[in-house]
């Protein structure tokens, strides 16, 4: 499989999760901001502020993957 191909496929499928996620969250009630180095986050319910670390680690993840692989090739 191509390098794009594999690009394609794995940022199509974080994106359809991450649309699901919003589509789930909408009547989520319990919130909380998260604290970074510099100052907080708006209020934001728990269940995204999870999902959205999931999505991100799948979506790194697979393209880390995706290179690594055809680096492999060559």
């Amino acid at each position: 499989m191509s390098l794009f191909r594999r690009l394609l496929i794995t940022v199509s499928l974080n994106t359809l999760l991450f649309l699901f996620l919003i589509i789930g969250i909408q009547n989520s009630s319990n919130k909380k901001s998260v604290n970074l180095l510099v100052n907080k986050t708006i209020e934001l319910p728990i269940g995204f502020i999870a999902g959205t670390s999931f999505v991100a680690g799948s979506l790194l993840g697979g393209l880390i993957a995706s290179i690594n692989i055809i680096n492999k090739d060559n």
